[in-house]
């Protein structure tokens, strides 16, 4: 079953960015679940943040679960990432990650990487970034597997990163870094810019998509935009796919018009399923 997941950010940095609650996550829980959301993503400032949290008792109260955890502050707070020419720097970076794989964890969910990937500079060229990155993901990999989780890496569009910019070079790096642990995180909004066909993308990625951000062309709620859903659905349908649809847009025109735009085209696409 296609699971629906909407994201709730809880950085005070991260005020203007894609995600469709702020700040107060009791309301927003209640309102993913009076909507029909089977699940929030949580983007926090760190895993202590997340224990020090009443997340369990929220997401009982209001029968939602724990799609996915970010770990995207450390970038935007500390400026950390996996390819820091500094070995100090990406021993931060890592730990950093590391904590939030063993939180999302006690919530069996994954931890997502995406903009701690970071990119290769006239510090660190392509060639030693990537195998940075790669060492990288194997360690933490294995330890989401120790943890009874998974790893999610997301391709970043070009103006993001320069390493992996499509599926296709997010799935060549996993194979190399050794870890079955570590799946691809599909984000339609890079999708959008870096794919060819989206739809092939995923099909070719196979079972190796573990996570999908369900977002428009506009990085506005699925609906709001000019993409067309429909093939990218028989796409992930002909998968069998079994994973969340979680929407990381902007809160456009605000919160709740944002997810119940969201929830509207998932329950056009998806919402006939059976679980």
């Amino acid at each position: 079953m296609i699971r629906s997941a909407v994201t709730v950010c809880l950085v005070e940095q991260a005020r203007r960015g894609p995600f469709v609650f702020h700040e107060d996550l009791p309301a927003a829980c209640a309102a993913a679940a009076e909507l029909g959301f089977h699940a929030i993503e949580l983007f926090a400032p760190s895993a202590q943040h997340i224990r020090q949290l009443p997340l369990r008792q929220l997401l009982a109260q209001h029968g939602l679960s724990l799609a996915a955890a970010g770990t995207g502050a450390g970038m935007l707070i500390h400026q950390l990432s996996l390819c820091d020419p500094d070995p100090a720097r990406r021993q931060q970076a890592e730990q950093f990650i590391s904590d939030i794989i063993d939180a999302a964890a006690e919530f069996r969910a994954p931890a997502i990487i995406g903009s701690m990937q970071g990119r290769w500079t006239e510090h660190v060229d392509r060639t030693t970034a990537l195998a940075l990155l790669s060492a990288a993901l194997h360690r933490l990999g294995n330890r989401a597997a120790k943890a009874g989780t998974v790893l999610l890496y997301e391709p970043l569009n070009r103006y993001e990163t320069n390493l992996c910019n499509t599926l296709q070079q997010g799935h060549e790096l996993l194979t190399t870094c050794g870890s079955d642990s570590v799946k691809l995180l599909a984000d339609l909004f890079h999708m959008n810019i870096e794919e060819t066909s989206m739809a092939q993308a995923l099909l070719d990625a196979g079972s190796a998509v573990g996570h999908v951000h369900f977002v428009d062309s506009n990085r506005q709620a699925a609906g709001l935009g000019h993409m067309d859903f429909r093939p990218i659905a028989t796409a992930l349908q002909q998968l069998s796919w079994h994973g969340y649809a979680s929407a990381e847009a902007f809160p456009l025109p605000d919160s709740q018009s944002a997810a119940e735009h969201t929830i509207r085209t998932w329950m056009q696409l998806f919402g006939t399923q059976s679980a």
